[in-house]
């Protein structure tokens, strides 16, 4: 299912070398689309970050070029200018300003880009724009992914179906911050920016927020949301049944996309959801999920089916919130492996064991001080994670 209007094309341009892998990626609406996104918080920022994060202020855009196998990071203003330069080629490509034009890329930090290379490419990659481009589009964004992340979704607005259609890529480096690595979605709603920029803040709370790999945010971290109207006569207001379905439809588009990066994290052998309940707030909650999901001794733990309950406790007691910890029970699936801060009489290793060599693990820690709770996806370290980004740039 792809939105009316949009289109999209990715090709090989030789940016990572003689593979053949794809590695540049056109996404084109037919009539102006508008436009909102967040980007990463790192205060190092990528210069299409810079140059993107600019032009969506604006609120409309038509198209949106991407890169992959270079982040055009920490290239200084040569870098800001070749960002800007892919803004114009497809501007003059398709006879559109170049502000209306997106640039993202993705890859290794601190290298120049090969424009001569990326120049031929943006000529050749919008001559082969279609309806059908997207999973091309898909693969031409990936780094270290092993599969393309791509969604759809429809939904009923004011009687008119509307599709939402999603890409992401992402596969290390993910501790998000407003967003992770670089997703796109497209729609065929009629929704202004300030609609749009409301459904990102809502959305990504349950789903981009809510995954970790490894606790790194990246220079390049991105996601834009573009809708052209091209399905719906009707604009989109912030209130309504029909805003609460829309909402519904792009958080679902979401929260797919998130769980599809987890799944394909570096090295991954299994999925892990980290589950705080019994909290007294969410932020205490989530500052102890996310310590536990951070911690490479538990993750090392998961990876080697060893259920070592101690490296858990251990973990929360350093994320600097205050839990009595004689009060703490903790489960690997229904396996009961601590109560009251103790090991769980009846507890053997093997059925923990059991639990932690699926494919798809849960670790619930109830806290038994509130009623607050939250879930974190994450998933284990691994030795091929380490081979991965011990030879990155090599």
């Amino acid at each position: 299912m792809v939105p009316k209007g949009f289109q999209a094309a990715g090709i090989a341009c030789g940016i990572k070398g003689t593979t053949g892998a794809k590695d540049l990626a056109l996404i084109y609406s037919e009539a102006p689309a508008q436009v909102a996104g967040l980007f990463t918080r790192n205060r190092v920022k990528a210069a299409p970050v810079l140059a993107t994060r600019q032009r969506v202020r604006r609120g409309v855009c038509r198209a949106l070029i991407a890169n992959s196998g270079n982040a055009n990071a920490c290239t200084g203003r040569s870098g800001r200018q070749d960002a800007e330069t892919m803004a114009r080629l497809v501007g003059t490509a398709l006879h559109i300003p170049p502000h209306h034009v997106l640039v993202a890329s993705t890859g290794v930090i601190g290298r120049p880009l090969p424009m001569p290379r990326i120049e031929e490419g943006i000529t050749a990659v919008t001559t082969r724009l279609s309806s059908q481009g997207f999973s091309d589009a898909a693969h031409a964004i990936m780094t270290t992914d092993t599969r393309p992340k791509i969604v759809s979704e429809q939904v009923r607005l004011a009687g008119d179906p509307i599709t939402l259609l999603g890409i992401a890529k992402g596969a290390g480096m993910i501790r998000p911050q407003l967003a992770t690595m670089l997703a796109f979605i497209m729609t065929d709603a009629r929704a202004d920016a300030a609609v749009l920029s409301a459904v990102l803040h809502e959305g990504v709370g349950t789903t981009f927020h809510r995954i970790t790999i490894d606790g790194d945010t990246s220079t390049n971290d991105m996601l834009l949301m573009m809708a052209n109207g091209e399905a719906s006569a009707k604009a989109l207001r912030l209130r309504g049944k029909d805003f609460s379905r829309f909402l519904e439809a792009a958080t679902a588009v979401m929260d797919q996309l998130a769980r599809a990066i987890i799944k394909d994290g570096e090295g991954m052998t299994k999925v892990v959801e980290i589950c705080v309940r019994g909290a007294k707030d969410r932020t205490m909650a989530e500052r102890l999920a996310f310590r536990v999901a951070h911690s490479p001794l538990v993750k090392t733990a998961l990876f080697g089916q060893d259920p070592n309950w101690g490296r858990i406790m251990a973990a929360m007691g350093a994320a600097g919130v205050a839990f009595d910890p004689q009060k703490v029970s903790i489960f690997f699936g229904d396996v009961m492996a601590v109560a009251r801060g103790v090991a769980a009489s009846g507890a053997s290793q093997e059925q923990m064991r059991a639990v932690l060599q699926r494919e798809e693990v849960k670790v619930t820690i109830d806290l038994h001080a509130g009623a607050a709770h939250t879930t974190v996806l994450t998933n284990d370290l691994t030795y091929d994670y380490v081979k991965i980004n011990a030879s990155y740039t090599t």
